[in-house]
Formats: structure tokens, C-alpha cells, sequence
């Protein structure tokens, strides 16, 4: 008997390397399908990531997609927040700090990232403090 489930983190993951490579369009195409295999399966907390996924992707391209980056952090982060996955919750304030710091609204910027800082700092996430402390520092 086979299974589907997880199927949808896997195809993420190669979005992810899409997304590294800079090949956009690759990441959008396997971001989009790694979010309908999630709701198909019913993945809830792998539905958040590709959400999520979908709003770097927007906001890393070469003329950053605003509203469709927010829409997916923002629905990243509600999900993220009624499964209590506190880890995709601080990155999904990292990606939208970081988009309100390229569209100039600095203090939503400033809210999100250090809302992204104390979550990471609660979790020991030690990795990406630096990150987020030096983009609100840019921000002074």
C-alpha cells in the first residue's frame, strides 16, 4: 500500500533549491504544487511552509511581487500560529520584515523583526539572530 503523505514537503524542498538557484519560475511551479499536494492530503502544518515558501519566492524575485508576498506570509503565519509551529512563525516575521524593510514601511518593518528576534531568542534559534538583528540595526 503506498502513501502520498509528505509527498508535498519533498516537492517544497525542491522549490527551496529552485528558489536558491535563482530559478523562479521552477520555484513558483513546484512552491505552487507542493501547496495543492498539501491540501490535497490534508498536511496542514507542510500546507504553511509552502505558503510561506510562496512568499519568499514573490519577495525574492528581481521586481519583488509585494502583495502576493504578504498575502502568503500572512497566511503562512496565521496557520503557522493556530498549529503552534513557533518556528515557522518567527520566519514567516523574518519575511515580512524584511519585505516592509524594501517597501519602506519601517514600522511594520520594525515590529515583525523584532517579533522574529524574540521568538528566535525563545527558541535559542541562535543561528538567525544575527540576520534579523543586523536588518533591524540597518533600519537605525
Amino acid at each position: 500500500m503506498g502513501t502520498m503523505g509528505g509527498q508535498s514537503l519533498w516537492v517544497g524542498y525542491g522549490s527551496e533549491a529552485y528558489l536558491l538557484a535563482g530559478r523562479i519560475e521552477e520555484a513558483v511551479q513546484l512552491a505552487g504544487r507542493a501547496l495543492e499536494l498539501a491540501r490535497a492530503h490534508k498536511e496542514r502544518g507542510h500546507e504553511a511552509w509552502a505558503l510561506r515558501l510562496l512568499g519568499e519566492i514573490a519577495a525574492h524575485q528581481a521586481s519583488p511581487e509585494i502583495e502576493p508576498a504578504k498575502y502568503h506570509y500572512r497566511q503562512a503565519l496565521a496557520l503557522a500560529e493556530e498549529l503552534g509551529m513557533r518556528p515557522l512563525v518567527a520566519h514567516c516575521h523574518l519575511g515580512l520584515g524584511r519585505l516592509y524593510q524594501q517597501t519602506g514601511r519601517r514600522e511594520q518593518a520594525r515590529a515583525a523583526l523584532a517579533a522574529a528576534i524574540d521568538l528566535y531568542r525563545a527558541m535559542d534559534m541562535a543561528f538567525w539572530l544575527p540576520q534579523v538583528e543586523a536588518a533591524l540595526a540597518q533600519m537605525e
